[in-house]
C-alpha cells in the first residue's frame, strides 16, 4: 500500500510499513496505543517532555516534579481533538496499523491509558475495527487533509468478534505465558464477560450483561453487584546475585538513594489491596 502524504505539512503515515514489518516477522508483537478525541490526561517518567507539553495543557493545570534527580515524573491534561491535523492523522494510523497487521494474536488492542485516551474508550475503538461504514462516517468528520493524508478509507477489513476476543483476551494472556488465563478451558480463572450479540458494538461492549471475576458475579447489565480486589502477578526470575555487589557501588557513587530503597517486599506490594500475590513461572 502507498503511503499517502499531506503536501501542505509533508507529514504522512508510516502505518503501511510497520505492519509489513510486523506481518513479515512472527516473532514481533506490538501494541498500538490508539488515540481518541476527547479529553485525556498524560503521564510519564518523563520530566522534560512533560514540561515541553505543557503549553498543550487543556485545562491549563499540570504538574511536573523530579524526585532526588534520580526519577521524576510528569501529569499534564490533554484534550485530542477530531478537528486538529495532528491530532486527525494520529487517530487514522492508529486504526490503519489495527486494519493492516494480519495476526490478531500480535497486535494489542490498547490506548497507552490514559496518554492516548482512557480505557472507557474501548467500546468506541472496538466498533471502529469492527465496523468499516461506521468507521468512515467517523473518517469523513476529522480534519481534511488528515483524512486525505490516510489511506484509512481504502481499508475494508472489519474484525470479528473472535478477532477481537483474541486481541483483547487469549493473545495478551499467551504473550505473558499465563496458562490459566484468557481461555475458556478447565483449569481457568473463570475471568468471563457475556454480552448480548447486538449491532451496534459500542453499546454491546460498554455494557455486559455479566463480568464475573475468578467466577464470582461482579456486574450486571453494566452496573456493579460486587466489589472484589485483583491479584498481583509477579515473576521470581533466578539471577547471579554477585551484581547486586556492583549495583551497590554504583547506587552509592552516583545516585542519592540506597539500593536498599529500590528492593520492594511482598508485605510493601500487597501493602494497598487484599488480594493474592501469584508467583508466574518463568517460560
Amino acid at each position: 500500500m502507498p503511503l499517502k502524504e499531506c503536501p501542505c505539512r509533508k507529514f504522512s503515515s508510516g502505518a503501511a510499513k510497520i505492519a509489513e514489518a510486523v506481518n513479515s516477522n512472527p516473532n514481533i508483537s506490538i501494541d498500538v496505543g490508539q488515540i481518541m478525541f476527547g479529553q485525556t490526561v498524560t503521564a510519564t517518567a518523563d520530566t522534560m517532555l512533560q514540561y515541553a507539553g505543557h503549553w498543550y495543557a487543556h485545562p491549563n493545570k499540570w504538574v511536573v516534579m523530579d524526585i532526588e534527580c534520580d526519577a521524576g515524573c510528569g501529569v499534564v491534561p490533554f484534550k485530542y481533538s477530531d478537528k486538529k491535523f495532528v491530532h486527525s492523522l494520529q487517530w487514522a494510523i492508529g486504526l490503519e496499523l489495527f486494519l493492516q497487521v494480519n495476526d490478531p494474536w500480535r497486535i494489542f488492542l490498547t490506548t497507552d491509558h490514559p496518554n492516548g485516551a482512557p480505557f472507557t474508550s474501548y467500546p468506541h475503538l472496538i466498533r471502529l475495527l469492527m465496523d468499516r461504514s461506521f468507521r468512515n462516517d467517523m473518517l469523513a468528520t476529522i480534519h481534511k487533509k488528515a483524512a486525505s493524508a490516510s489511506i484509512l478509507g481504502s481499508l475494508d477489513r472489519e474484525y470479528s468478534l473472535y478477532e477481537i476476543a483474541i486481541m483483547t483476551r487469549a493473545a495478551p494472556a499467551r504473550s505473558l505465558g499465563l496458562k490459566n488465563r484468557g481461555h475458556l478451558g478447565a483449569g481457568a480463572a473463570a475471568d468471563i464477560t457475556v454480552y448480548k450479540n447486538i449491532n451496534n458494538k459500542e453499546t454491546m461492549f460498554a455494557k455486559p450483561v455479566y463480568v464475573f471475576k475468578d467466577g464470582n458475579l461482579v456486574a450486571r447489565d453494566g452496573k456493579i453487584v460486587n466489589v472484589t480486589k485483583g491479584n498481583i502477578h509477579t515473576l521470581r526470575p533466578e539471577y547471579d546475585r554477585n551484581i547486586e555487589q556492583s549495583l551497590r557501588g554504583y547506587f552509592d557513587r552516583y545516585q542519592t538513594m540506597k539500593l536498599d530503597n529500590f528492593k520492594i517486599s511482598d508485605d510493601e506490594i500487597l501493602e494497598h489491596g487484599n488480594g493474592r500475590l501469584i508467583i508466574q513461572p518463568c517460560t
